[in-house]
């Protein structure tokens, strides 16, 4: 199953905007903070977009060396800044995968 990133962020911004049904109103607490729905949808996009920047990063290295037009130093080191951001980006979405699974699991 793939998903588009920028749907995601849509989709979670739209389920910010719809009111609480109950929570908020009997004060417990469950209510949205002003600001920090945008704050942490801000800060998964930025993070997004630099992650695909090194990525993008790495694969214009590699091009440059295949054509003979890099130093192999800065090509080593750019595809393993890429390599590391992968990992971290797989790790990411598989921990959020099982947080997901393991809300869907817990007893109502």
């Amino acid at each position: 199953m793939s998903v588009n990133l920028t749907e995601a962020l849509t989709a979670y911004q739209r389920a910010q905007q719809r009111p609480l049904d109950g929570g908020a109103a009997n004060g417990d607490g469950f209510a949205p903070q002003a600001g920090s729905a945008t704050d942490f949808a801000a800060m998964v996009r930025d993070a997004a977009e630099a992650a695909q920047d090194r990525l993008q990063q790495g694969e214009t290295a590699s091009l440059k060396a295949a054509a003979g037009q890099a130093d192999i130093n800065d090509v080593v080191v750019a595809v393993s800044k890429a390599e590391m951001t992968l990992q971290t980006v797989v790790t990411l979405r598989d921990r959020a995968v099982q947080a997901y699974q393991d809300i869907l699991r817990m007893p109502i």
